[in-house]
């Protein structure tokens, strides 16, 4: 007899989550690794800014301690509204915004509220959770797998084939796991595409909603424009529902604090779903979020610096990569474009590693990273793809600039060590 739910026996964790326990556990017991495996930030390399951090001590001596509004406090959700009509022209009323906990139980909301079981949701592979979130909505998956000439992100032509059977479509830009962005005219004809299925649907069945994921927003390379829904079709706003907030903006992912945005009667129920769960962000942390987005110098400060660290580390992993491929080595790196990340390609499926045995499979080339070159990447399978892929994202958060090189070397020296069929320049 099963003691348990089916869909609690069922369920996965977090196979980012589990594979940066074990790499942990390792350092902790002395073995020296390049852990890039989670999307986090190392708070004593990049700390929340630091007016957020003594608005939030000052909340709490404040006693600002009880329980907050299901939808958020007053304060922040004008705050909100303000910060994005400013830094993205878009515009929301107060019955169009909910704060909660982070992005987290937002998607969660917008999956109980839009999907009935059975139904169907669209994401692109790889992708960040959508398959976890689908299984804890009894939904059925349409898995769209997407090609590193396109950035890995999912083009109109790839999507048009699914949208008439799916009530959502689960985008995300910049995307995580890959750091790459959506392009004006791409996400135009997607956003045409959607309008046209919601027209062919009107009044006969339940709309085709699309979820936006924008929590990395802000952190785009020089010259990579943000492109959304709305702003280049402004009839999407009836079927938009965007997640965003601070956890990676203000590299706050500890202090839970997002908002999301979207028609009333979604966000209405979307209120609802959190606050019986009780996911709302503290009520301190949302005062001082209100506080300091209100304080747009201090805001365009912070941005500017953390912008800069992530640059370096973007340019030097993509330099040192397309260094490596001159040489001649198995490598591929598909330039940056945002959020914390960069997707590198180790196209040694087939080699030999210095212990005599031919690597065939996902793992083997992340055990071989890992023992040879020390270094812990999380693959693509992690993100829905099957095994078999060489494609590995790098997470760029916990990285100290003054470990790049040594990093570079060692990588290097691994791949000397492999028995390949190609002959280095």
């Amino acid at each position: 007899m099963q003691n348990i739910s089916l869909k609690a026996s069922t369920l996965i964790g977090s196979e980012i989550i589990k594979l940066g326990n074990e790499i942990n556990q390792k350092i902790k017991e002395g073995d020296s690794i390049y852990n890039l495996t989670i999307g986090d930030f190392n708070p004593h390399i990049f700390s929340i800014p630091s007016a957020l951090e003594n608005f939030i001590i000052d909340a709490y001596k404040n006693k600002q301690t009880n329980y907050p509004p299901a939808d958020g406090v007053a304060e922040l959700k004008t705050a909100v509204l303000n910060f994005i009509k400013t830094y993205e022209n878009l515009d929301f009323t107060y019955d169009e915004i909910m704060i909660a906990g982070g992005g987290r139980p937002l998607i969660y909301a917008i999956y109980q509220t839009i999907v009935d079981p059975g139904d169907k949701v669209i994401y692109p592979l790889p992708s960040w959770n959508n398959n976890h979130y689908c299984h804890l909505s009894d939904a059925q998956k349409i898995e769209v797998p997407t090609r590193a000439e396109d950035g890995f992100m999912p083009t109109a032509e790839d999507l048009a084939p699914y949208l008439s059977e799916a009530v959502l479509l689960a985008l995300c830009s910049p995307l995580n796991p890959t750091g790459t962005t959506f392009r004006k005219e791409e996400l135009t004809k997607i956003c045409d595409l959607v309008l046209a299925e919601n027209k062919r649907r009107e009044g006969k069945q339940k709309p085709l909603y699309v979820m936006f994921d924008q929590i990395y927003w802000i952190l785009r390379a020089d010259g990579i424009e943000h492109e959304n829904p709305i702003s280049l079709s402004p009839e999407m706003k009836k079927y938009t529902i965007f997640v965003d907030g601070i956890s990676k903006s203000l590299a706050a992912t500890g202090v839970r604090v997002g908002w999301g945005l979207g028609p009333e009667e979604i966000i209405s129920k979307m209120k609802a779903i959190i606050g019986h769960i009780g996911a709302w962000a503290p009520r301190a942390e949302q005062v001082a979020t209100a506080q300091f987005l209100s304080n747009p110098k201090s805001l365009n400060i912070y941005l500017d610096e953390l912008k800069v660290k992530i640059s370096y580390r973007f340019d030097a992993i993509y330099n040192g990569f397309e260094h490596l491929k001159a040489k001649g080595y198995p490598v591929q790196i598909i330039k940056p474009e945002g959020a914390i990340y960069l997707t590198a390609q180790f196209a040694i499926m087939g080699a030999t590693n210095p212990e005599g045995n031919k690597i065939e499979s996902t793992n083997d080339i992340t055990q071989f990273l890992l023992n040879h070159a020390q270094l812990a990447l999380v693959p693509f399978t992690a993100f829905g793809c099957e095994n078999g892929t060489d494609w590995y994202r790098i997470s760029v958060g916990t990285l100290k600039e003054e470990d790049i090189p040594n990093m570079l070397q060692k990588l290097e020296t691994a791949l000397s060590k492999l028995e390949l069929n190609i002959n280095k320049k």
